[in-house]
């Protein structure tokens, strides 16, 4: 019986029970709606720069800083298309050409590199201790802090490009497919041990098919540096190049270029990081449903 003067507090029955509001946590969107959040961002930061450009060229028209974005797309259908007076080439294609080069040259070594060391630091102790420190070491040292000595060694063509690449995405992909080898269950090895494999049929039937997922997510990951190093390398020295057309026009302000070749790069990164995607996704799919 309710006492007299108390609050009245409702009984929720057991066929009414009360709804509790979904936490934001256990909200997903669906798919029309994740499509408009993924663009909103890109929408957003379009408006942010055509309001921001609008006020600067309504103070000074010969601003050069932020360009119109219809400026933009100008520069961008002529460098696309119109052939260079002296060569008679697109530089464009030329620059994007050398460039992609260099790149796939450079993460290709890089990923073999650091597959062989990553397995044999993980699977042999020996190899483990006379390596592990060394490479530690190697990843702490700044790639473009050696850049110069790179140009003294190598000389100012293709290989030094391309050992700069090498040496700045190496350590840091061993390091971690290394530590992804040391994690593969003992049971696994001491059951290959038990029916009489060797040591290299472990490392390639056990070890392998476990670590190659990891080692194209960790191409993935460290393509932003990859590109990095290639444009810092281009921009020293190099006649050719992505990285070497913008800091050859930055010298005449030409932002509308810049801007060109800075959406170029990006819309080539995230073409590759999609495909290398696409790959892991359907050579291993056991993996992409574990993540």
């Amino acid at each position: 019986m309710r006492q007299i003067g108390a609050p009245f507090q409702p009984i929720a029955s057991a066929n009414c029970p009360q709804e509790r509001p979904m936490r934001l946590i256990n909200r997903i969107p669906s798919r029309p709606l994740a499509v408009a959040l993924a663009v909103l961002p890109f929408v957003l930061a379009l408006i942010a720069y055509s309001i921001a450009s609008d006020l600067r060229l309504s103070v000074n028209p010969q601003d050069k800083l932020l360009p119109a974005i219809s400026m933009i797309s100008e520069t961008a259908l002529r460098v696309f298309t119109e052939p260079d007076r002296r060569t008679g080439d697109i530089l464009l294609w030329l620059d994007t050409g050398a460039s992609l080069m260099r790149l796939a040259l450079g993460v290709g070594i890089a990923a073999a590199i650091s597959l062989v060391l990553g397995m044999l630091i993980g699977l042999l102790p020996l190899i483990r201790s006379c390596l592990s420190g060394f490479v530690a070491v190697l990843s702490m040292i700044p790639p473009l802090a050696v850049l110069p000595i790179l140009f003294i060694v190598f000389g100012l063509g293709e290989v030094s490009k391309v050992v700069l690449i090498v040496i700045g995405i190496t350590p840091f992909m061993t390091r971690d497919l290394s530590q992804r080898v040391l994690e593969i269950p003992t049971e696994q090895l001491i059951k290959a041990q038990t029916i009489g494999a060797s040591s290299l049929v472990i490392a390639l039937r056990v070890a392998l098919p476990q670590i190659l997922p990891r080692l194209l997510s960790n191409v993935r990951l460290s393509l932003g540096s990859a590109w990095l190093f290639l444009i810092a390398a281009e921009a020293v020295a190099s006649d050719v190049g992505l990285g070497y057309r913008i800091f050859l026009v930055r010298r005449y302000l030409a932002m509308d270029i810049i801007l060109t070749y800075v959406i170029w790069i990006t819309l080539l990164a995230f073409l590759i990081d999609w495909s290398l995607k696409t790959v892991s996704r359907k050579s291993f799919p056991w993996m992409e449903a574990g993540l």
